[in-house]
C-alpha cells in the first residue's frame, strides 16, 4: 500500500475508519459541553479541568485492569458494545439533577472502558492492513482525528450557546451510536487474536512482559513522556496568550497534521528508522523560543514547526510492532495508548504547577527542556536504538494460554 486512497480498497478499512471518525466526533462534541456544565455547577477551574482530562488520567485503571482483553475480545463485538456504553454514559451525564460526583464516576468509568477499546481498533487495523500498510492506516487516522476534533471542538462550541451543555451531551451522543451501526454492520467477524479470559492478572502479566524488554521500554517512554511533556505546553496556550490561543491549538492541529501526512505518505521506508530521534527533539526544541515571549507570527510558526515532531509517534508505533508478536499486539498498542494519554494529564498537570509558581512562558520553556532531556537520554549516543532490529518474541503468558 503506497497511497490512502489504497487503504479504502482494503476490506473493513473503511468501516475501521468511520467508527474511529464518530468516535472522535462525539468526544470532541460533548467533552467542552461537559466542562461547562461541571463549571456551571461548582465554578471550580479544576473540576473542570478534569472533566476534560479526566478520562485521559483514568486511562491508567483500565491499563492495569482491562488491558489484556484487547486481544481476547471478538474486535467486532468490542467496538459495536462499548460504542453503544459510551453513547449511554454521555447521555447520562445529561440527566438534570446529576450530582457532580455521579458525572465524574461516568467520566472515569467510560475512561476506563476506553483503554482496552484503543488496543482493539489498532489491534484490529493491524490485522486489516498488515504490519506494512500499519503506519499508512495509523497516519490516515490521526488526520482524521485531528480534523474531525478541530470541526468537533467547533459544532460543540456553537451548540452549548444555541441548545445548552445538557442539550450538546445528547446530541454528542448520536455519532457513538452511528459508530456502533457502522461497526456492528461493517465489520467481519474476527476471532480474538489470542485465546483465554481476560482478567486483571493476565492483563497484568502482559504489561509485566511488554515492558521487560529493553529495546521495548525505551520505544514506550519515547511514546510517553516527550509527548506528554509538550502536551503540557499545548496546555499553557491560553494563560500565555490569551487572545491567541485559538489560533495556537489550531496551528499545533495543522502542524501535526503535516507531520502525519509527510511520514505516512512520503518519507520512504529506508528513512524511517533515523527520523525518530530527530522528529521528537523537533517535537521540543521550538518551545524553548517561549522563554524569550515571542511575538504572535513568532510563536505561531513555533508551535506549527513543533507539531510536525508529533509523527514521530508513528515511526515509534512502527518499531513497537516489529518487537511485539502478532497475538499482542491490541494489548501492546492498548498499553501505548493509555499510557501517551495518561502522561498527557500528567504533563498537563505538571506545567499548570510549574506556571502557578513561574510564568506560563517560563513553564513552556522548562517542560520542553525536560522533553529534549528524555528524548536524547532515551536515544542515547548516537541514537541507534531505534535503527535496530529485532525479531518479536513470544509473550509467556500469551504462549502458555491454550489454543
Amino acid at each position: 500500500m503506497r497511497t490512502y486512497h489504497d487503504l479504502f480498497r482494503t476490506p473493513e478499512f473503511t468501516p475501521l475508519f468511520l467508527a474511529s471518525a464518530g468516535q472522535t466526533a462525539a468526544q470532541a462534541v460533548s467533552g467542552p459541553a461537559l466542562g461547562t456544565l461541571i463549571y456551571a455547577e461548582t465554578g471550580s477551574p479544576l473540576l473542570s479541568g478534569l472533566a476534560m482530562f479526566g478520562p485521559s488520567l483514568a486511562q491508567v485503571a483500565g491499563a492495569t485492569t482491562l488491558l489484556s482483553a484487547a486481544d481476547r475480545l471478538p474486535p467486532r463485538a468490542a467496538l459495536t458494545g462499548t460504542a453503544l456504553l459510551f453513547a449511554l454514559g454521555t447521555a447520562l451525564q445529561a440527566v438534570p439533577g446529576l450530582p457532580v460526583w455521579a458525572a465524574f464516576a461516568v467520566l472515569l468509568g467510560l475512561g476506563t472502558i476506553a483503554s482496552p477499546v484503543g488496543g482493539v481498533r489498532y489491534g484490529l487495523l493491524n490485522e486489516v492492513l498488515s504490519r506494512e500498510g500499519y503506519l499508512l492506516g495509523r497516519s490516515l487516522l490521526n488526520l482524521s482525528a485531528g480534523a474531525t476534533q478541530i470541526c468537533g471542538f467547533a459544532v460543540g462550541g456553537v451548540l452549548v450557546t444555541a441548545l445548552s451543555p445538557r442539550g450538546t451531551l445528547l446530541v454528542g451522543a448520536v455519532p457513538y451510536l452511528v459508530s456502533a451501526a457502522v461497526a456492528g454492520y461493517g465489520l467481519g467477524r474476527r476471532p480474538p487474536r489470542a485465546a483465554g479470559r481476560p482478567s486483571v492478572g493476565e492483563t497484568w502479566r502482559n504489561n509485566v512482559w511488554l515492558l521487560s524488554s529493553g529495546p521495548r521500554r525505551r520505544v514506550y517512554l519515547a511514546l510517553w513522556v516527550p509527548n506528554g511533556l509538550i502536551v503540557g505546553c499545548e496546555s499553557l496556550f491560553i494563560p500565555y496568550a490569551p487572545r491567541h490561543a485559538g489560533l495556537l491549538f489550531a496551528v499545533a492541529a495543522l502542524g501535526m497534521l503535516a507531520g502525519d501526512v509527510a511520514i505516512g505518505r512520503f518519507v520512504p521506508r529506508r528513512w524511517h528508522g533515523r527520523l525518530g530521534t530527530p522528529l521528537c527533539m523537533l517535537l521540543a526544541a521550538p518551545y524553548l523560543l517561549f522563554a524569550l515571549h515571542p511575538a504572535p507570527p513568532l510563536a505561531v510558526a513555533a508551535v506549527v514547526l513543533a507539531s510536525v515532531g508529533y509523527a514521530s509517534n508513528l515511526l515509534l508505533q512502527e518499531r513497537l510492532m516489529a518487537l511485539t508478536p502478532e497475538k499482542s499486539t491490541g494489548h501492546a498498542l492498548g498499553l501505548h495508548a493509555s499510557g501517551m494519554l495518561t502522561m498527557q494529564g500528567v504533563g498537563a498537570a505538571l506545567a499548570g504547577a510549574v506556571a502557578q509558581h513561574t510564568s506560563p512562558a517560563t513553564a513552556m520553556a522548562l517542560t520542553a527542556t525536560a522533553s529534549l532531556a528524555v528524548t536524547l537520554t532515551l536515544a542515547g549516543p548516537p541514537a541507534t536504538w531505534m535503527r535496530r532490529t529485532a525479531t518479536p518474541g513470544t509473550s509467556p503468558a500469551v504462549a502458555a494460554t491454550p489454543r
